[in-house]
């Protein structure tokens, strides 16, 4: 198989960066837009290319990953939920992709070796596993990025082999460094959101105004939006209302049915550009906690009243928001107009809401995920099959990494030149290597032409992705 040369691409002039979305919502997209938007700015960056990997797969697999993840939130989220926490340990699955997935993934590594990046930036798990395998097999040496789309951290998006791994909060930054991963590897950025540069200061907040609601029913307008727009039917306080119910024309002409006897206070709109604007000017949003929306959000300062979440990743998103304080959330759809009363009413929890907002907000997450890529280590972190199921293990024992002792404790192998970690490795493990490429004075030089038959297949992957182009590799031994 011809190997795709990131560094002989950019011997041509700047870098070419490849961005790998899966169409399963808004929000991976959404995140790919926001990470090209920032790469049109940069003199550093030569050419960006946003694929959407499920587009160049089959109908079918499409429509089961795409399609059916949302036919089962709908009618079975109890489901969706198992399925969450089922894959959420860490490696839970260490083999090859299966086959119907590598067949799919045919045009994607054709996509690849076409357009030769020196950078790939993936905002979904599905292209970072398919990464990881081709980074092992020597398919290609474009620096890899692995970049979160909420704010928990999910065990599906850890991959075998990558350069960086970015994460929307401190605290998923710290469960990976407890499972043993190496601190220069994953940073805490936020998730990537689009800049907004430009927004007019009459979008900014009037605080003489009624309290603005911005109530949304999702890029697709789901029908949950008419029974909130109900209840702030009933709601005491004087506010006024924008309802965007995106791309749905049914559901906008029944809101406006159902507003049409009040009049005054609600404004009803389709799919917009405006939502930036509309995002600065409202006071209060009301809708689901998707890792996008709420990051764009909490980075125009503006709190949530959170409502149907979906099982597993919204529902955690949640979590964080309301413990951070820039969020409540509403469990049933007949106590919404109540619960956002509660909200206006209580003098000054509306301004400590949206200060809350505004201190966890991370407006230059894509600036700092192109930056730490493009600056961060040429070499990949590969975590061996055996590491992985060292990890797997500590995060079910619920034990931290640097507590395991014996031949499954983790190691670290650190490129001597650079410092940047690029193995982890069971202790067991390491005997392999030292016994061939332990120098007389205790060093270890890895080399490239001395993996004999007796080394084990994971050794000489191993070699395979670290060594690339180069006869050898000094490394020291850390943990």
């Amino acid at each position: 198989m011809r190997k795709t040369s990131a560094r002989a691409a950019l011997a041509g002039g700047g870098e070419r960066i490849l961005i790998l979305s899966a169409g399963v919502g808004a929000g991976h997209n959404s995140a790919a837009a926001a990470i090209q938007q920032e790469c049109a700015g940069r003199a550093d960056i030569a050419e960006v290319q946003v694929l959407d990997v499920l587009q160049v797969s089959s109908p079918l697999y499409r429509a089961l990953l795409g399609k059916g993840y949302f036919v089962l939130v709908e009618g079975l989220p109890w489901l969706v939920e198992w399925g969450y926490d089922m894959s959420d340990p860490p490696f839970r699955r260490r083999g090859p992709i299966d086959p119907w997935t590598r067949a799919n993934a045919v045009p994607v590594i054709n996509a690849i070796k076409r357009f030769r990046p020196t950078a790939i930036v993936c905002t979904h798990f599905l292209p970072a596993q398919l990464l990881a395998a081709l980074l092992l097999r020597g398919v290609t040496d474009a620096r890899t990025a692995v970049v979160t789309t909420d704010y928990d951290f999910q065990g599906l998006w850890l991959p075998g082999a990558f350069h960086s791994l970015f994460v929307a909060r401190e605290e998923a930054r710290v469960e990976l460094m407890a499972l043993g991963l190496p601190p220069d590897r994953v940073a805490a950025t936020g998730i990537p959101i689009a800049k907004q540069p430009d927004v007019a200061a009459a979008s900014a907040r009037d605080p003489n105004a009624r309290p603005m609601l911005l109530i949304s029913a999702g890029a697709s307008g789901s029908d949950y939006a008419v029974s909130v727009v109900r209840q702030t039917m009933h709601m005491r306080s004087a506010f006024t209302a924008t309802i965007v119910c995106g791309r749905n024309d049914s559901l906008k002409h029944r809101i406006e049915e159902l507003v049409a006897p009040v009049g005054d206070p609600y404004r009803v709109l389709g799919f917009t550009e405006e939502m930036p604007q509309l995002l600065r000017r409202a006071d209060l949003f009301v809708g689901k906690p998707g890792g996008l929306s709420a990051s764009e959000c909490m980075a125009a300062g503006l709190p949530m009243v959170l409502v149907n979440p979906i099982p597993g990743q919204e529902v955690r998103n949640g979590d964080y928001l309301m413990e951070q304080g820039a969020a409540v959330r509403c469990n049933t759809a007949a106590t919404i107009g109540w619960k956002i009363d509660e909200v206006l009413r209580e003098p000054g929890r509306l301004q400590r809401m949206q200060a809350a907002a505004r201190r966890i907000g991370r407006p230059d997450a894509a600036t700092d995920v192109l930056t730490g890529l493009l600056k961060g280590p040429s070499r990949p972190l590969v975590v061996t099959r055996a590491a992985q199921k060292t990890i797997l293990a500590a995060s079910g024992q619920r034990m931290v990494a640097t507590d395991l002792t014996g031949p499954s404790a983790l190691v670290r192998l650190v490129d001597s030149a650079a410092g940047s970690t690029v193995a982890l490795l069971q202790a067991e493990e390491l005997d392999d290597l030292r016994k061939r490429y332990a120098t007389p004075n205790g060093d270890l030089v890895l080399k490239r032409g001395q993996a004999s038959l007796w080394l084990r297949w994971e050794s000489r992957r191993l070699l395979r992705a670290l060594l690339r182009g180069d006869k050898a590799l000094p490394v020291r031994v850390e943990g």
